[in-house]
């Protein structure tokens, strides 16, 4: 007895297996957006209870030695979830682009066994950098300035480091305030501590978007372009 599968229910179960890992692929997706989410807004509560608190010691303590030094402590604790939080923004930004080219791969599938349907797709059946930039609807031309200060400030882990830099400016003026500064150089303690983080936080981003690839070699990278007149 012949136990050969036939070509239409051989096609029929790939597509349905392809189905499914794309599903599971996309609530992969939602799941890493929910987390990112959640990491945000988790730093964002302990940052409004940190400031709550705060201003509740300074009633009592009227700005004095013992607020200063509680506000050293738990800016200092704020400082630190912050830059594990975006740490975590930017691993999740990673296992996004992974899923992203996971799905280009099974897209790729889809067009193998039913080529007929790619006038009908918008996202990208390749698996390299161009292919992944096109499902995620970021142009291929503006790959070069991923890295950029002002794409990165776009970003969910971009947008934190702002906050973050900001508390270790606060931060930087409560020190020179406890050594009895004058203003200016409270200003200028904060805004030196300010750019200091924002810089590092800035080029430590830069890096991370730059490693970007998930360490997988491209199967199916986009054709070459045709060459222009």
């Amino acid at each position: 007895m012949s136990t050969e599968i036939p070509p239409s229910r051989a096609q029929s179960e790939a597509l349905q297996i392809l189905a499914t890992e794309h599903w599971s692929l996309l609530a992969s997706r939602a799941l890493t957006y929910q987390e990112s989410l959640g990491r945000v807004n988790m730093f964002l509560a302990i940052l409004s209870g940190a400031v709550i608190a705060l201003a509740l010691v300074a009633q009592a303590d009227h700005f004095g030695v013992a607020f200063i030094a509680i506000a050293i402590f738990m800016l200092a604790v704020v400082l630190v979830t912050g830059v594990f939080t975006v740490a975590r923004l930017m691993a999740l930004n990673r296992d996004d682009f992974r899923w992203v080219l996971a799905m280009n791969r099974i897209r790729n599938a889809y067009l193998d066994l039913r080529p007929e349907l790619e006038p009908h797709f918008t996202t990208s059946p390749y698996d390299d950098l161009p292919g992944a930039l096109q499902t995620l609807g970021i142009e291929p031309t503006g790959a070069d300035r991923l890295g950029s200060a002002f794409h990165s400030l776009q970003a969910l882990p971009g947008m934190l480091s702002v906050i973050v830099a900001s508390v270790a400016g606060a931060i930087g003026g409560l020190v020179a305030v406890g050594f009895g500064a004058p203003p200016v150089a409270v200003l200028l303690s904060g805004i030196a501590m300010f750019l200091a983080a924002a810089v590092g936080m800035g080029v430590w981003g830069s890096r991370s978007v730059r490693r970007l690839s998930p360490g997988l070699q491209a199967r199916f990278p986009s054709p070459p372009k045709p060459p222009t007149s």
